[in-house]
């Protein structure tokens, strides 16, 4: 999130992180695999807005180089006691490290950053990434911005914003895009959602 992203909604996980941090029950996500085969073995990967960590905990199971932060503070305590090392607190906007990564995992986090603010936040993780690096990031889709019934702020991004919000924030090669079906962590509701996976050039 950025310096104005959404209160309410960073507040909201400040007090659900225990709930928020147990659930996925349904394991990591359904690219992390396929992401992973693009990559060589042991990259450095950051895991941007990593959750509860389970991503995280599968990559460095894999042997991957694995940084992961949270703008959270209780989610990111949380999920550095289920993957065993130090979890970053830091908000996108913080993001300022210059070709460190040799890709950057967004799942279901950047779909909070306001629609104004996303390219922004693209041109920090192009910043970060070294050449021919990768980036994921998958969005609940839509097309205008809104809330959920728990009061929190996501982009719900088109497939047509999505692409123009990478096209404007740095080079990219978008290597695959698409929108599928899919739930949130609560598991009990099935939405449309958006994806993309990009190099930088």
């Amino acid at each position: 999130m950025g310096r104005d992203a959404d209160r309410e909604t960073l507040d909201y996980y400040h007090q659900h992180a225990p709930v928020y941090s147990a659930s996925g029950l349904g394991g990591v996500n359904r690219f992390l695999h396929l992401f992973l085969d693009r990559l060589q073995k042991g990259a450095r990967i950051l895991d941007l807005g990593c959750g509860g960590g389970r991503d995280s905990q599968e990559m460095l199971h894999l042997g991957f180089d694995v940084v992961s932060t949270d703008a959270s503070v209780p989610i990111a305590e949380q999920a550095a006691t289920r993957i065993g090392r130090p979890v970053i607190v830091q908000r996108f906007d913080e993001l300022e490290v210059v070709a460190d990564f040799d890709a950057v995992w967004g799942s279901a986090s950047l779909l909070h950053v306001p629609i104004q603010s996303l390219p922004g936040v693209l041109a920090r993780v192009h910043t970060a990434l070294r050449p021919n690096g990768l980036h994921f990031a998958n969005y609940k889709s839509g097309g205008a911005e809104g809330r959920d019934s728990d009061g929190r702020y996501f982009n719900y991004l088109s497939e047509d914003q999505l692409l123009n919000a990478y096209e404007t924030s740095g080079n990219w090669t978008v290597l695959s895009s698409g929108s599928y079906v899919g739930g949130g962590y609560e598991g009990d509701s099935k939405g449309p959602w958006v994806s993309i996976v990009t190099a930088k050039l």
